[in-house]
C-alpha cells in the first residue's frame, strides 16, 4: 500500500508553538508523509523570527514534515490594523499556492483553523477540486473569537463576518471541536450529520508531563504563594479580571501571593502598564515567551495554583482552551474564571475551583480557598488532575481519536 500524504493548512506552525506542530509529529510517527502550508514565523513578537525572510526558508523540511511557507505581512506591534494585515495577507497569498499543490496527490486535507477562519481557504478549495476528504479541527471559532476582541458594532459588518465565517465551516466535510457545547452549536449552524462532528480536546505535548527540578528555580519563589500562568496574553483572556481579583486579595492581606506569567502577547504591554497602576508590579513576574519545553519547570517548583480567565462570550463558553490540557498534566490545582465547557469540567473532575467569567469577588474566593488549603490537600486536588489526564487527555489517546475519524 502506498504511503499515504496529508496536507496541512494553517497560517501559524513551527518553529512557532503551536500545538499543530505535535499533530504533525504523531502522523510521520504513524508512517504517514506531510506537507505544511503555513506563514512566515512572526508570532506573537511581531517580527520574522531571525533567519527567516520573504525569500530565505520559504521551503523546509522539519522532524519529517515538508514545509511550504506562503507570503504574509508580519504583524508588528500587535495593533488590530497590524493583525488585520497579518491574517488578510496570509489568507490572499495562500491561494496563490493552489495551482501548485493541484498537482500533488494527497489522500486527506487537515485544516487547524485558528485565528482567521479564512487560513482554511486554501485547503477548503483543493479538497473540492481534488475531491480529497477535508478534516477541520476548530480552535479559534469565528466569528465569535473575532467579536471577542476586536467589537464590531455595525450590523451589516457582523452579518458579513457570520456569513464568511460559516461558509468555511460548511464547507469540510468533517469537524474536530473542543466540547459537546461547541459540537451542538456546529450542528446547528452546519446541519452537519452527528457522524460528521467530533469532540476532542487539544492534547498537549508530553514534555507536559514531566516533572524536571531546578532548585535555583524553587529558590527563587520560595516563601510565597505562587499562581501561574502560561499562554498567550490576549484580551479574550480578561486579565483586568486577573488584576482585579490580585487587588481584592491584596487588599484581604495577603501580601505573599507571586502572579506568574509566562507567554507574550498583543495585550502585554497592557497588562503591565495596569499591574504598575495597581501598585502590585512586585508581586507580578513576567517572564516574557518561553519555549514549551521550560513550562514544567515553573510549573513543577514555582506553582502552587494555575490559573486561566476567559471574557463573557456565548460561544467561548463552548471551547476548552488548549492550555487546560496542559494544566492537567502538570498536577497542580486549577482556578478558573470563565463559563462554559472549561468552567464545568473543572468543577465536575474536583481538581480545583472554578467561577463565572470576568466575576472578581468569585476568582478571588476560590484563589483564597486553595491559599488556605494545606499542602496536602493541595496535592490531593492535583492528584485528581493528573489522573484525569491519563484518562482523557494524553496525547496518544486523542491522536489515535483523530486519525481514526479523519480516515473513518
Amino acid at each position: 500500500m502506498a504511503q499515504q500524504r496529508i496536507l496541512v493548512v494553517c497560517q501559524h506552525f513551527w518553529p512557532e508553538s503551536f500545538r499543530l506542530n505535535d499533530v504533525c509529529d504523531y502522523f510521520v510517527e504513524q508512517g504517514f508523509a506531510v506537507d505544511v502550508l503555513c506563514g512566515i514565523p512572526n508570532y506573537p513578537k511581531g517580527k520574522f523570527y531571525e533567519n527567516y525572510t520573504y525569500v530565505k526558508n520559504r521551503k523546509q523540511q522539519h522532524n519529517g514534515v515538508n514545509i511550504r511557507r506562503v507570503f504574509e505581512i508580519p504583524r508588528g506591534q500587535n495593533s488590530n490594523f497590524g493583525i488585520f494585515l497579518n491574517n488578510i495577507s496570509f489568507s490572499i497569498a495562500s491561494l496563490f499556492h493552489i495551482p501548485r499543490l493541484l498537482m500533488k496527490k494527497y489522500d486527506r486535507i487537515f485544516i487547524y483553523q485558528l485565528s482567521p477562519v479564512m487560513m482554511a481557504a486554501p485547503g477548503i478549495i483543493i479538497g473540492k477540486l481534488k475531491k480529497v476528504p477535508i478534516t477541520m479541527w476548530v480552535i479559534d471559532p469565528w466569528p465569535e473569537s473575532l467579536f471577542s476582541f476586536l467589537p464590531i458594532n455595525n450590523q451589516f459588518l457582523r452579518k458579513v463576518a457570520t456569513v464568511v465565517s460559516h461558509w468555511h465551516y460548511r464547507h469540510v466535510d468533517k469537524l474536530v471541536l473542543l466540547s459537546d457545547r461547541m459540537r451542538d452549536k456546529m450542528i446547528e449552524i452546519t446541519h452537519f450529520d452527528k457522524s460528521r462532528v467530533i469532540m476532542l480536546p487539544q492534547a498537549c505535548e508530553k514534555l507536559y508531563e514531566e516533572q524536571p527540578k531546578d532548585p535555583q528555580l524553587s529558590k527563587r519563589f520560595r516563601g510565597g504563594f505562587n499562581i501561574t500562568f502560561a499562554g498567550v496574553i490576549t484580551p479574550i483572556l480578561s486579565f483586568q479580571t486577573v488584576v482585579a481579583a490580585a487587588t481584592t486579595l491584596h487588599e484581604r492581606g495577603y501580601t505573599d501571593i507571586n502572579w506568574i506569567i509566562i507567554g507574550d502577547g498583543m495585550a502585554r504591554e497592557w497588562l503591565e502598564t495596569v499591574v504598575a497602576k495597581h501598585k502590585l508590579s512586585e508581586h507580578f513576574f513576567f517572564e516574557g515567551f518561553l519555549p514549551k519545553e521550560e513550562i514544567p519547570r515553573y510549573t513543577t517548583n514555582a506553582t502552587d495554583l494555575l490559573l486561566s480567565t476567559l471574557v463573557k462570550s456565548d460561544f467561548l463558553e463552548a471551547t476548552v482552551p488548549a492550555k487546560i490540557t496542559s494544566y492537567f498534566a502538570a498536577g497542580k490545582p486549577i482556578v478558573l474564571g470563565m463559563d462554559g465547557a472549561a468552567h464545568d469540567l473543572i468543577n465536575k473532575v474536583g481538581c480545583g475551583f472554578a467561577g463565572p467569567a470576568e466575576d472578581v469577588s468569585a476568582l478571588a474566593d476560590n484563589i483564597e480557598k486553595i491559599y488556605k488549603m494545606s499542602k496536602s490537600e493541595r496535592a490531593i486536588l492535583g492528584k485528581k488532575a493528573h489522573d484525569y489526564y491519563y484518562e482523557n487527555f494524553e496525547r496518544n489517546i486523542v491522536m489515535k481519536k483523530l486519525l481514526e475519524f479523519m480516515y473513518g
